[in-house]
């Protein structure tokens, strides 16, 4: 999980923006910390003709985050609906504090690994550092390991975030079911957002259709929307147990 770590890292302790546990206790130490819970999303596609290498490497690699005794709890999401990273796979932790981000396991055996079993056969395509945000979401920061989930990517007018978490923290008692927001703070170009709904099935988020658009009032502040469904691989875990599927 170190491709591009350091460097990130290193950033992060910069702008003094930017800890072990599992899945719950992480949440709850961050939310004591002034800003946060952060969370790491990056994404990561195949060389073409490297699929099946890329995947038994990748879970190659989810086994030695277990030896290390990694206390992160690590998602794995394949990209199943979407104009252009169709097949990817977003790998993701959530519900930490700085220190906890700028702690890493063992990072020089984590690179080590990754260079033997998954950089031959992938490319690495993003790696940012995300802030949750309570006061627009349903839900703690650490999304259900739901079978599917939607992600939604939202760019936003420059100097226009403050305007728009507003316009959205006006409509979120009509949330229904989980939603998590969070809000870029590292690795892209600001002011961008995602959102988060995790869900049981591909019925569930068709369903819920008309509540995936975003408020009236937020439109005007918004440059870009994409939509994309996602599959949680349960062979790709690292301390997360999916929930029983419906």
């Amino acid at each position: 999980m170190s491709q591009r770590w350091f460097g990130i890292v290193a950033i992060s302790i910069a702008v003094g923006m930017l800890a072990p546990a599992r899945l719950s206790a992480q949440t709850e130490r961050a939310a004591d910390a002034p800003h946060g819970p952060f969370a790491r999303i990056a994404i990561m596609r195949a060389i073409d003709g490297h699929a099946v290498d890329w995947e038994e490497g990748y879970i190659r690699h989810l086994q030695w985050h277990q030896q290390a005794k990694d206390p992160f709890a690590w998602y794995s999401y394949s990209v199943w609906a979407s104009s252009e990273r169709q097949r990817w796979i977003l790998y993701a932790t959530f519900g930490h504090t700085a220190a906890e981000l700028s702690n890493p396991v063992a990072p020089a055996d984590d690179e080590r690994d990754n260079l033997v079993n998954v950089l031959p056969h992938a490319q690495f395509l993003g790696n940012w550092i995300y802030e949750f945000l309570p006061a627009l979401s349903r839900g703690n920061g650490v999304p259900t390991p739901t079978s599917r989930a939607e992600y939604m990517t939202v760019e936003v007018n420059l100097g226009q975030g403050k305007a728009f978490e507003k316009a959205l923290a006006a409509e979120r008692s009509k949330l229904q079911g989980e939603t998590l927001w969070f809000r870029l703070v590292v690795g892209g170009n600001p002011p961008r957002y995602v959102r988060l709904r995790p869900r049981a099935n591909l019925a569930a988020i068709l369903d819920e259709r008309d509540d995936q658009a975003l408020p009236d009032n937020a439109n005007a502040f918004i440059s870009k929307v994409t939509v994309e469904t996602l599959n949680l691989r349960p062979t790709m875990l690292v301390n997360v147990t999916p929930a029983p599927t419906r």
